[in-house]
């Protein structure tokens, strides 16, 4: 058994899809609709077979309730893992990201978060090397 796909809520389809290609870097794996539905995914170049998450539209009044809870919790809706979370953060500052907590040292990995301008907070992790 293995993870293939997760998804995420979007407020916007198009502007999530040009957040996470454009600024995180993701690549575009799937993307087609049937009767107004589309199924968006995006990838990590580097592991272009491996797990898809799917830019879901937050049109279902329970997923909207969701993702606005946990944004509002300040709780993260996916956690990245990065190889060093500052240079990571600087990268993306430089491209306009808009980040709600700053590289923080945590037990055993730094943080930061970040506002997916979709509704979404996601956290970037990277762990300490032991």
């Amino acid at each position: 058994m293995k993870i293939k796909v997760m998804t995420i809520h979007v407020d916007d389809q198009a502007k999530a899809l040009q957040f996470y290609t454009e600024k995180l870097g993701f690549t575009k794996k799937a993307d087609f609709s049937n009767h107004g539905y589309r199924w968006l995914t995006v990838a990590s170049p580097e592991a272009p077979e491996g797990p898809e998450l799917q830019l879901e539209a937050n049109t279902n009044p329970a997923a909207r309730i969701y993702q606005q809870a946990r944004f509002e919790q300040k709780q993260p809706a996916a956690i990245f893992f990065v190889d060093d979370v500052h240079s990571e953060y600087d990268r993306l500052k430089n491209l306009g990201v808009k980040f709600t907590m700053p590289p923080t040292k945590v037990t055993g990995s730094t943080i930061a978060m970040l506002d997916d301008t979709c509704g979404n907070l996601i956290q970037i992790t990277a762990l300490e090397h032991r």
